[in-house]
């Protein structure tokens, strides 16, 4: 997730060159998610199938950096990247809806690193579970506050913490590809390829994995959120595609290796870290300890990243008057309280909900990616839109992304739309508060449209989860 340079975010007149927003994607993409794509990928497919889901979602998001990438050249005067491209193309509250599920998205997001992190000292005390038991969540919310009093004091405290955490990120996920490959068996990878009995067919495979993979890419977008800082607005795509390109070879490998070490159904039975257990299962304690360090230093300076990021989303949309005012306001510190307030208030609030999930870290995992999918798509259809009437491949790559994003959303399945319909829905009080600042009709007969459709959703989705039709 978004790997922030705090100290540029201290001061708004600095510019951010090339080399700094393609170190803001890397960060953003190399978050978590990658620590735990072991045993979620086994869980789900064998060799064949990931290297189709690889394929699949790279080719996909490679696409969707492409659009991000065309979009900051073709329109520079829209910020905030994904909210933005939203609002231009479909109107004010599909906007909206947009920026509010981003900004969620990366407050659930949130939620799995101190799931993850729990889960993690777990190995050593019982009593924090897989991160989804009551000291777990109360722990995680003492960590949660401190890091809200943490920024709100100004991000340059923090700029320390990030330098750190850029090493500890990455040094831990090499070492492991390294060692994996010096470990690995051919004939335990060999036995992996075609998949457990669990899985089912090749295309279930793919389709498991697809939450997952849309997990670990996020961030792909990081540099178009912070485009309003931009040295040169050719910078914002360039950065985009290069961040992307850099760490998609570090992503597949993890998943590829690890069915090299250990037979499919022990390393879908590890806990999370998964990475950890399989470096274990190869040169023994030290491995596990090493990951798990990195793993806890790494997490928690993205999560610092990612709430700053969260907190620019709905402060950008404040400014333009998109949500509620009291939204943009900031400190001298150019610290968006009320904004980083909201976002700590609702990271908490998902964290309470873990504890009623039968599996805390996959459930906020996937609700992340399904609470993504909507922004994204608006935006690859908003690229397809400005290039529509023209062939060439602008409009190839848009329809491509667009298709791609679209195949998410079935294969997040029924039970993660209604969920995320239950989060937006309640959303829209923000929209009218802002509204009514104004001065302005509330909704235009399209918007009540598409106000009716999500209440129908949320009624839907929690009459699903009341009946036990879904469950968390």
């Amino acid at each position: 997730m978004t790997q922030v340079d705090a100290e540029t975010q201290a001061q708004p007149a600095a510019k951010l060159t090339l080399l700094t927003l393609t170190t803001m994607v890397v960060g953003s993409m190399v978050g978590a998610g990658v620590f735990s794509l072991p045993s979620r990928f086994a869980q789900e497919t064998g060799v064949a199938g990931a290297l189709i889901a690889w394929a699949v979602a790279g080719t996909g998001m490679l696409m969707l950096a492409f659009v991000f990438q065309r979009l900051a050249i073709s329109r520079p005067d829209l910020d905030a990247g994904v909210y933005a491209y939203a609002k231009a193309g479909f109107g004010e509250y599909l906007g909206f809806f947009s920026a509010f599920g981003y900004w969620a998205s990366a407050c659930v997001g949130n939620v799995t690193y101190w799931v993850l992190i729990m889960s993690t000292i777990g190995a050593i005390a019982p009593a924090l579970g897989d991160g989804d038991t009551v000291l777990a969540i109360v722990l995680s919310s003492v960590g949660l506050w401190s890091f809200f009093f943490l920024i709100r004091r100004g991000v340059k405290e923090a700029a320390a913490i990030n330098r750190i955490v850029t090493v500890a990120k990455i040094a831990p996920i090499l070492v492991f590809i390294i060692l994996a490959l010096f470990y690995l068996n051919p004939h335990v990878f060999a036995e992996n390829f075609g998949g457990a009995d669990y899985a089912g067919s090749l295309f279930q495979q793919v389709k498991g994995t697809m939450l997952a993979t849309v997990f670990v890419f996020l961030g792909v977008e990081g540099a178009s959120v912070y485009s309003r800082h931009a040295k040169r607005r050719e910078d914002v795509g360039r950065a985009t595609v290069l961040g992307f390109l850099s760490v998609f070879a570090v992503f597949a490998s993890v998943t590829i290796v690890s069915y090299g070490i250990m037979p499919l159904g022990e390393i879908a039975e590890l806990r999370q870290p998964s990475m950890a257990g399989v470096l274990e299962h190869a040169v023994g304690t030290w491995g596990q300890v090493f990951v798990s360090v990195g793993l806890i230093v790494s997490v928690l300076g993205a999560y610092l990243a990612w709430t700053l990021m969260s907190a620019e989303v709905l402060f950008v949309a404040a400014k333009d008057e998109d949500m509620p005012r009291f939204l943009g306001r900031s400190t001298s510190a150019d610290v968006p309280v009320p904004a980083l307030l909201m976002t700590t208030l609702l990271t908490q609030v998902v964290l309470v909900v873990t504890l009623f999930s039968d599996d805390a870290f996959n459930f906020a995992l996937d609700l992340t990616s399904a609470l993504t999918l909507i922004p994204f798509l608006l935006a690859a259809a908003f690229a397809v839109k400005i290039a529509r009437g023209r062939l060439g491949g602008d409009l190839v790559i848009a329809s491509l992304a667009t298709v791609y994003t679209a195949f998410l959303l079935y294969a997040a399945g029924l039970k993660f739309i209604l969920v995320s319909f239950i989060i937006y829905a309640p959303a829209t009080a923000l929209f009218v508060m802002a509204r009514r600042e104004q001065g302005r009709r509330l909704f235009s007969p399209r918007e009540l449209v598409i106000l009716a459709v999500s209440i129908a959703g949320a009624i839907l989705g929690i009459v699903a989860l009341a009946v036990g039709w879904i469950s968390l």
